[in-house]
């Protein structure tokens, strides 16, 4: 069967799939095969995939593979196509960009796209004060300059994040990035002037929100000192560390001491922003409000940019010139970004992240009542995850976790694990995905823990 053969008639803006699980071979299966092999073949050993199958289409809920299989999707790839991959908004504002011009670089020739993804990142971000923002081409580009710019603006050196914080793969954002495999081994020296201190993480440490915040900023009061300190960056949910929720009470105090000191505070929204988590930005749901933001993956649909937003004072500390980049946003780009932002927004897209939030709470929480494997249940919105562990000691089980993983692509769903251990599986829906199909999913993933 041909990938094509699964499309129903294509309205204006792209194909629409049928939404549904459907093994044709296994997976992978031999044209995914022969391309896998290609892969190997062309592609650097360091570029590892998740999924052995060739993706040819994806839309609502699904991906479909070169086989003609069609994978229920429960990544949206890492948080990007949160809207729904080919939304037919963006569809038709890219191509209608790409016939009229594809670059002429903002710092040459500007161009209106560009200033009116940073007007609506100015209002959709935290706060009501004053606000500026600058474009970029990823999430880890975009952590590199929210410290240059926190730099600048204080005029000091030393940077604080958190244990099982995930901020990039540049140089710098591998020295903040706590997780030594696969992302720091082998690729130091890494930046100076980076420091870590512990997060709070209620299921492994047992601390209120205040109680964390204290035992954080006394190291940082001791071992680096507030005067000598330009930022503390964090994710409001860490992500690839394991979907951490904090304690309520511990975000709000880090950022009134920052606030107090003299120390910008930065929230790394690159994987909780954009109706991720049941509210435009997660920082919303713990009452704080950031100095400087950073925005990358759900932004624009799918195609590549990032983003800065913060305190105009703050961000316009640069002197001219030391802020940007050739393909930093991008025309095609912000032209998505303005689309899916109106869809976002349009479409009530934090009101259905709550929806599928509140569906995958119940189903996980029902399996964790049946299986003491399953540790924890946490998340906000359609960003959830189960933390797996041995239940005679509590302790990480990154093999069960893998298991259940490699069984549940196996059976046609596409689910990412994540962690500091390697012991989660984190669910990252699109927002697109219809309710049947979600349920169907859950119910292969618990098929998959019970045979493991």
């Amino acid at each position: 069967m041909s990938a094509l053969d699964t499309l129903t008639a294509p309205p204006v803006g792209g194909p629409t799939l049928a939404q549904e699980r459907r093994l044709v071979t296994a997976i992978p299966g031999p044209r995914s095969e022969e391309l896998l092999a290609r892969k190997s073949a062309a592609v650097a050993a360091g570029v590892g995939h998740t999924v052995p199958i060739h993706a040819v289409a994806a839309g609502g809920g699904v991906v479909v593979d070169a086989d003609g299989n069609s994978l229920i999707d429960l990544g949206s790839g890492i948080a990007v196509t949160t809207v729904g991959n080919a939304h037919p908004k963006i569809v038709e504002a890219v191509q209608a960009q790409v016939a009229q011009f594809t670059h002429t670089c903002f710092m040459i020739s500007p161009y209106e796209s560009y200033v009116e993804v940073a007007e609506a990142l100015n209002r959709v971000t935290p706060g009501d004060h004053e606000k500026k923002t600058a474009l970029f081409n990823s999430g880890a580009e975009a952590v590199e300059n929210a410290i240059k710019v926190a730099r600048k603006y204080t005029q000091r050196q030393a940077v604080v994040a958190f244990d099982h914080a995930y901020h990039g793969r540049t140089n710098l954002t591998m020295a903040l990035t706590a997780k030594a495999m696969p992302y720091k081994s082998g690729f130091g020296p890494f930046a100076s002037e980076i420091y870590r201190v512990p997060a709070s993480y209620p299921y492994r440490d047992g601390l209120s929100g205040p109680d964390a915040a204290k035992k954080a900023i006394s190291l940082i009061e001791k071992q680096i000192g507030a005067d000598n300190l330009a930022a503390v960056i964090i994710e409001p949910i860490q992500g690839e560390g394991g979907f951490i929720v904090p304690a309520d009470g511990f975000l709000p105090a880090v950022a009134d001491w920052c606030r107090a000191n003299g120390v910008v505070f930065i929230a790394d929204e690159v994987q909780t922003g954009f109706a991720r988590t049941g509210a435009m930005f997660a920082s919303e749901l713990f009452g704080v409000v950031p100095d400087l933001v950073t925005t990358a993956k759900g932004i624009a649909g799918g195609l590549p940019l990032a983003a800065v937003t913060g305190r105009a004072e703050i961000m316009d500390a640069s002197h001219t010139g030391g802020l940007g980049g050739t393909y930093g946003g991008n025309p095609i780009a912000c032209a998505a970004a303005v689309a899916a932002i109106d869809v976002f927004e349009g479409e009530n897209l934090a009101a259905r992240a709550v929806e599928v939030g509140r569906m995958l709470a119940d189903r996980l929480t029902a399996m964790q009542q049946g299986d003491p494997r399953i540790g924890d249940i946490r998340g906000r919105g359609a960003m959830m995850a189960a933390e797996f562990v041995d239940p005679a000691t509590g302790e990480p089980d990154a093999a069960l976790t893998g298991a259940v993983a490699k069984a549940c692509i196996a059976q046609g769903v596409i689910v990412l694990t994540c962690g500091t251990y390697g012991n989660v599986i984190r669910f990252l829906p699109p927002l697109s995905i219809p309710d049947a199909l979600l349920a169907e999913a859950l119910d292969v993933v618990a098929d998959a823990l019970a045979a493991a």
